[in-house]
């Protein structure tokens, strides 16, 4: 291979199926270049010669990385006009072309994002219904197609099929899926016929969204058109992408969004729970407070809102314990449907863990996925993370940024002795209230300032303003702790608060565990 130049692409540069293909292709004479993003990592070792595209910090870390493929794409661009110079090949004209509008494609995209409305309510019309998605391209947006698949599938939660536009109607339509078709930049009898494709789609019942250029009137029986600035035609596939981008963050917050009714209903029982009033009592006070969420689930089963990711025997569950609740002997009526004995507790119990199971096919955490690169470090497998999720704190109330903080703090922290968890209620910025919830270990031994004085005020109030993980020494006995901020996810700017108290390792030094990171 010693005529032969390979082009390595890699967002972290220590994927191993790419680190394998260059060193076989390096061990029999090949030249290798690579476009990476993550300095000093294996692929800039192993390369002759690397273009990076970043400027000395990564510019994203994880499978959904977006600004990673935008730069990737420009290095990609650069790099094939300097080859086709360096071999005589092309025409300086059109290389001036490629590389003026590439130098105008920011701008382009400063305007797609400005039509994020359009896209965002496209995502929230079509979105959450639609069980099946898939996405189609043909010529330089076959490439869109798969960039925006990944992107969709990690953000969603979805398998999604990804597919060159003309091939579609030989495939699965009869699962009427939704279809976001990238055809940005399309010309003459090409645009022509996906625009006789996507009526196909649509007479299968199926809902095609295009990704079309501006101007661009052939794709009018389609159910949604979200369109983008001219470009070069051989970068408009860019902007597609970009689209895509979008509409799958979109589309994971609107998916998100329909499990507000069961997140409100599930608050309420737990401020039923937490006032320690009679459970006879609680269970009238559930009644009242849970009627106007059941009405809210309930219309958006009825319009189909669910049909796309909530399983039927979830939907079921849900709907036989609102209307158990509904009822003026909820717990006779529970007992005469399912066969058991039934208590107010039990009940409640019950009632709890089906919509925790329902909220939890429903959530769309945009700041954590899932499923990060293989090569990226563990977050939720850290002892620390699990100890603060052990002590109580949801993992929906963990933003991914708090969780990032907690899993590098984790080499600082040998063992939690103890944890106490917080409840606030009012503003942080105003008369804010707080009480304690649970306690565990060391702390149920230690007297605690807010059983004597209820009002939010120094480091708590501190952590619940600003919503960040801070660590801290106490005043009068010297603990090492952690404050961890909880976001109510039916609000996020409401926080309540978690504080573990822990025992550096004995590794570090005195000096050292002064010295630990906020």
């Amino acid at each position: 291979m010693s005529d032969t130049l390979v082009v390595a692409v890699s967002q972290s540069g220590t994927t191993t199926d790419t680190n394998r293909t260059v060193d076989l292709a390096r061990s029999r004479g090949a030249a290798v270049l690579a476009i990476v993003n993550r300095r000093n990592s294996d692929l800039t070792d192993k390369a002759h010669g690397v273009m990076y595209t970043s400027d000395g910090r990564d510019v994203d870390m994880s499978v959904a990385s977006t600004k990673a493929f935008y730069a990737q794409v420009a290095a990609g661009v650069l790099l094939a006009c300097v080859i086709s110079q360096a071999a005589a090949l092309g025409s300086d004209r059109r290389r001036h072309e490629l590389l003026s509008a590439l130098r105008e494609l920011p701008d382009a995209m400063r305007t797609v994002i400005a039509g994020r409305d359009q896209i965002a309510e496209a995502a929230r019309r079509f979105a959450p219904p639609k069980r099946y998605w898939a996405i189609v391209g043909n010529g330089p947006n076959v490439v869109a197609a798969e960039e925006v698949r990944i992107k969709l599938s990690e953000l969603c939660y979805k398998s999604i099929a990804c597919d060159v536009t003309e091939d579609k109607k030989h495939i699965d339509l009869s699962s009427e899926p939704l279809i976001l078709v990238c055809a940005a930049g399309l010309v003459g009898g090409t645009g022509d016929d996906v625009s006789k494709e996507v009526a196909i789609y649509r007479a299968h019942k199926a809902t095609p969204i295009v990704i079309a250029t501006e101007g661009d009137e052939r794709f009018a029986g389609a159910s949604a058109v979200l369109h983008v600035p001219a470009v070069d035609p051989a970068l408009a596939f860019v902007l597609a992408a970009m689209v895509g981008h979008l509409f799958g963050y979109e589309a994971a917050l609107a998916i998100d969004a329909s499990a507000r009714p069961l997140r409100q209903a599930r608050e309420a029982i737990e401020a039923s729970l937490a006032d320690g009033a009679h459970t006879d009592a609680i269970l009238q006070r559930v009644q009242r407070d849970v009627r106007p969420c059941a009405e809210s689930f309930l219309d958006g089963l009825r319009g189909g809102l669910y049909d796309g990711h909530l399983e039927a025997s979830t939907a079921a569950r849900v709907v036989g314990f609102l209307r158990d609740l509904a009822n003026d002997a909820p717990l006779e009526e529970y007992q005469r449907i399912t066969g058991v004995v039934a208590t107010p507790s039990g009940f409640i119990d019950d009632l709890i863990a089906a919509l925790t199971r329902a909220i939890e096919e429903l959530t769309r955490p945009i700041d954590a996925i899932k499923h990060q690169a293989k090569t990226d470090e563990g977050v939720l497998d850290r002892a620390l993370v699990q100890q603060v999720l052990a002590a109580g704190a949801g993992r929906d109330r963990l933003t991914y940024r708090t969780l990032k903080v907690l899993a590098d703090l984790d080499p600082a922290v040998e063992s939690v002795v103890g944890f106490t968890r917080y409840r606030i209620d009012g503003e942080p910025a105003g008369d804010a209230v707080i009480t304690i919830v649970d306690r565990g270990g060391l702390s149920t031994e230690v007297p605690s300032r807010v059983e004597r004085n209820p009002q939010l005020v120094g480091t708590k109030r501190r952590v619940a303003s600003e919503r960040e993980v801070l660590v801290a020494r106490g005043r009068s006995d010297g603990r090492l702790l952690i404050f961890v901020p909880e976001v109510n996810r039916c609000d996020p700017r409401r926080v309540a608060g978690l504080r573990p108290q822990v025992r550096p390792p004995r590794r570090l030094g005195r000096r050292n565990r002064d010295r630990l990171p906020r």
